[in-house]
């Protein structure tokens, strides 16, 4: 999938069939819509087009109301959503900064600038719930009205349910802040995991016993937090299962070198040999998150911090174990 940052770039195909949104999570009610996507547009002879947005626009408005309470917590980084979106085979995607300019682009210039001249639109497809341009003033009819006058379909896609729940972002972010990671694989038709360079921290854990791998974020509002059972893929041909701490660490001082910002520290419980002490260090690793072992905790002091690690430690193997058990009792129920 190629990426572009303009929808003037000159490598952009000439026309193309598009939907737009913000696709956090990139959650099977988006994966239903970019099927059907792509389907329009290889009976048209056309790329596949997804515009986003980065920063989230309710990011950059509760930024402007200086009321970062309005902002919702983020599902993905923008290298998981790329990352999703070109494993549903899209062809394209072109991420627009959500800055003044786009927020006060009426819905008109929108049409006429970005959709027609700047891509080309043969085809657009949007949400039930889709809104564009300033005040998000336009909407379906509008858009589709447009394309009727100036020489483009337009499609509207219903939402898209599992088990009578409506699968939205919304929902997504509901059952990761509650820590219900079953509800929320159910929902992204995947395991929750977040993905990122791995860098240097504050070196405590190496102190503590518990090496761990740091993958911090800037400005970052996580829609899942606490401590979780995982596993890490990069490593190796084969997953790690291991410990990790999402949030800002509260047993620890404010002023180190993460500077309270949120951070992903995980700790493998079985480290290879072949990795070395320092092997993990600028690789880019996926982290899923299995099981939600409880919220974070301020600790009195590191050794209570160090004891509190070495059972979460012991409680996610039990989890791994008792989930090895399980898959072996359905394997066994399978070949009977």
């Amino acid at each position: 999938m190629k990426v572009f940052r303009s929808y003037r770039h000159p490598q952009l195909a000439s026309a193309c069939a598009l939907t737009i949104g913000n696709f956090d999570g990139v959650h099977r009610g988006h994966q239903a819509m970019l099927a059907l996507l792509k389907n329009e547009a290889q009976h048209r002879g056309l790329p596949s087009c997804v515009m986003t947005f980065e920063p989230h626009p309710r990011d950059y408005f509760a930024a402007l109301a200086k009321k970062p309470e309005l902002a919702p917590p983020r599902i993905a980084t923008l290298r998981d959503k790329l990352t999703e979106l070109a494993a549903c085979g899209i062809d394209q995607a072109v991420v627009l900064p959500f800055n003044a300019r786009l927020a006060s682009q009426s819905p008109e210039n929108f049409i006429s600038d970005v959709l027609v001249q700047g891509l080309g639109v043969k085809y657009v497809l949007v949400g039930d719930d889709f809104r564009f341009g300033a005040k998000r003033a336009g909407g379906y009819a509008m858009l589709d009205a447009a394309g009727q006058r100036i020489g483009f379909d337009v499609a509207r896609m219903n939402s898209y349910e599992v088990q009578s729940t409506r699968v939205s972002s919304s929902a997504v972010r509901q059952a990761l802040g509650a820590g219900d990671m079953v509800q929320a694989a159910s929902l992204l038709g995947r395991p929750y995991s977040i993905s990122g360079h791995v860098v240097h921290g504050r070196k405590l854990g190496r102190d503590l016993g518990f090496r761990t791998l740091n993958l911090r974020f800037s400005h970052w509002n996580p829609a899942a937090s606490g401590i979780f059972a995982v596993q890490v893929f990069g490593l190796g041909p084969k997953p790690l299962i291991g410990v990790a701490n999402l949030g800002i660490r509260p047993s620890i001082e404010a002023n180190d070198v993460n500077g309270g910002r949120v951070l992903l520290e995980t700790y493998c419980l079985d480290w290879p040999d072949r990795l070395g002490r320092e092997g993990g260090y600028g690789k880019i690793v996926r982290v899923e998150l299995l099981h939600k072992l409880h919220e974070e905790l301020k600790y009195d002091g590191l050794d209570a911090l160090k004891t509190g690690i070495a059972k979460d430690c012991d409680d996610a193997r039990e989890f791994f174990a008792n989930m090895h058990n399980q898959c072996a009792r359905q394997t066994t129920r399978d070949r009977i």
